[in-house]
């Protein structure tokens, strides 16, 4: 195959040799100007950089509109060129000169920093894309499944359903070792749900005391001499014991108070103080 007959079955058109004329259509002439303008101030910067020239260019769009570029400014290099005389070189103009270099070499360096960065991630991007092509080439599965061909589907298909059984029998048989073998909680273990579904312990009951305590001193001073004694026979021999004397004043047990009030709030020595003191009292008059 000749190179016209391979020209001409190419698609497309690739990169092409434009024939340098002016171009008709004017949507494709400003695009046109505005990418060479950008390339032409990009050299014309990278010419002052490297060589150290004096650059002016002054550019009128289709559009009547001014670009202009300069190194160290339009006006000089266009004074310079005119032979004109150069303005005096005073310090103030040369601190201003060197701190506009000082910044076009920082911003170029950058630049060509990014360039750098941007060119490594362009090759890597390509490397990635290799590996990917010769990773689908060997495992077929891993490509997109519209890029699988019908035996490649049905394998998958298969693969997936064999999977799924798998995982269907791992699944039943933790269930089968969870009932066997069921957790078990401990009353010393720290989780939360343990503590929530075992039951909390109860105090020890208290033991009963196996004798009463001790009977305190007679807190009343004994009878004077002179009373005449009362006979033993109108009173029950446990009314007239010493024992009145003390806190047990009655058989059940029942202990008074120190001030002579018993723990249900009435009088007297016991719960029904108040009608025993009462009857106590009349039958003494009726004595006497």
């Amino acid at each position: 195959m000749s190179h016209s007959e391979m020209s001409s079955a190419k698609k497309s058109r690739g990169r092409q040799k434009i024939e340098m004329k002016k171009m008709s259509n004017e949507s494709n002439l400003q695009v046109t100007f505005s990418k060479r303008r950008s390339g032409l101030f990009k050299k014309a910067s990278e010419l002052c950089t490297l060589c150290g020239a004096d650059v002016a260019l002054v550019v009128f769009s289709p559009g009547e509109k001014v670009f202009s570029f300069g190194h160290p400014n339009v006006d000089a290099v266009i004074d310079r060129y005119m032979a004109r005389a150069p303005p005096p070189n005073s310090g103030t103009m040369q601190f201003i000169e060197a701190h506009r270099i000082a910044n076009v070499n920082e911003l170029n360096a950058q630049l060509t920093q990014i360039n750098n960065q941007l060119d490594a991630e362009r090759k890597r991007g390509e490397e990635l894309d290799r590996l990917k092509k010769a990773a689908q080439a060997q495992l077929w599965w891993a490509r997109p499944i519209d890029e699988m061909t019908k035996p490649q589907l049905d394998q998958y298909k298969a693969a997936m359903e064999e999977l799924k059984k798998h995982v269907a029998r791992l699944a039943d048989r933790t269930i089968l070792q969870s009932a066997v073998n069921p957790p078990q909680f401990y009353p010393g273990a720290s989780s939360s749900s343990n503590i929530a579904h075992q039951p909390q312990p109860q105090p020890p009951p208290q033991p009963l005391p196996q004798s009463l305590p001790p009977l305190p001193p007679q807190v009343f001073p004994p009878q004077p001499q002179s009373l005449t004694p009362l006979p033993s026979q109108l009173f029950p021999p446990q009314l007239i014991q010493p024992s009145m004397l003390q806190n047990y004043m009655f058989v059940d047990g029942t202990l008074m108070n120190h001030h002579g009030f018993n723990d249900m709030g009435m009088g007297g020595f016991g719960p029904a103080g108040d009608k025993v003191s009462t009857e106590l009292g009349s039958d003494i008059l009726d004595m006497s």
